[in-house]
């Protein structure tokens, strides 16, 4: 019986030094890095769909940093560039739309702070997770009025609203608060595949160089979608990681 019950402590002791090791060589890598690329797509007043002008996205690549703090929660320092685009001639309803005929493109270069969020124990293959902070949107905005048809709305007060945007400023930079989600499979230890969807609060009606001649009322906004790649720089030793004699 002794040593039966000797022989069994030893079979654990083994199982959890390998788990141990295992363990400690997943989580060595504090760093990783990725590269994803998609779409941005505005929200604002020139779309009159409430998920946003898909008509009109536009391509966007993102390169992040991410210190993983623990099992649950990492710090990441994210970079996109893009551009952002909305035009009324893309949509025939209302009718309207198409006489007022407003349009605007815009480079979008955004710094961001982000904590990132996993419910799920990532050392699984396929995990979800959250994200959500703030960040930087510089921006260059050319817009287009040039084909805004005044007869059509003669009775309204649409062209004099209109000079009060003309000869408004429009913002270089403008603060973002970014929130997502996004899903996570792991090939190996050190590469994952990644998809991201992310919306972006703004504190500026101007994105679209329009405000008082369309929806005064409502801040413009934007959202991304990508897809792209994670490697981490894990450290394959077990230097640091419990022993069990």
């Amino acid at each position: 019986m002794n040593a039966f019950c000797k022989n069994g402590l030893g079979i654990a002791l083994l199982f959890l030094n390998a788990e141990s090791r295992s363990y400690c060589q997943v989580n060595l890598g504090k760093y990783e890095t990725g590269l994803t690329a998609g779409a941005f797509v505005y929200q604002g007043d020139l779309t009159p769909s409430p998920i946003g002008s898909y008509r009109t996205m536009q391509p966007t690549v993102n390169l992040f940093v991410n210190r993983i703090l623990n099992p649950l929660f990492s710090l990441r320092g994210s970079l996109f560039y893009g551009g952002l685009g909305g035009n009324d001639a893309a949509y025939s309803s209302p009718a309207w739309r198409k006489q007022r005929n407003f349009n605007f493109t815009s480079s979008v270069f955004e710094l961001s702070s982000l904590l990132v969020y996993y419910p799920v124990n990532t050392r699984r293959k396929f995990y979800p997770y959250v994200f959500g902070g703030g960040g930087l949107g510089f921006i260059s905005i050319k817009r287009d009025w040039s084909r805004f048809n005044r007869e059509f709305f003669i009775n309204e007060d649409v062209a004099a609203r209109l000079s009060v945007d003309a000869a408004h400023k429009l913002p270089k930079l403008i603060a973002v608060v970014p929130v997502g989600a996004g899903i996570q499979y792991s090939f190996t230890q050190k590469l994952s595949l990644i998809a991201e969807t992310a919306y972006r609060l703004t504190t500026t009606d101007y994105l679209d160089g329009f405000s008082k001649a369309a929806n005064p009322k409502l801040n413009d906004h934007y959202q991304s979608h990508t897809i792209g790649i994670v490697y981490k720089f894990a450290n394959q030793s077990n230097v640091g990681c419990p022993s069990v004699q």
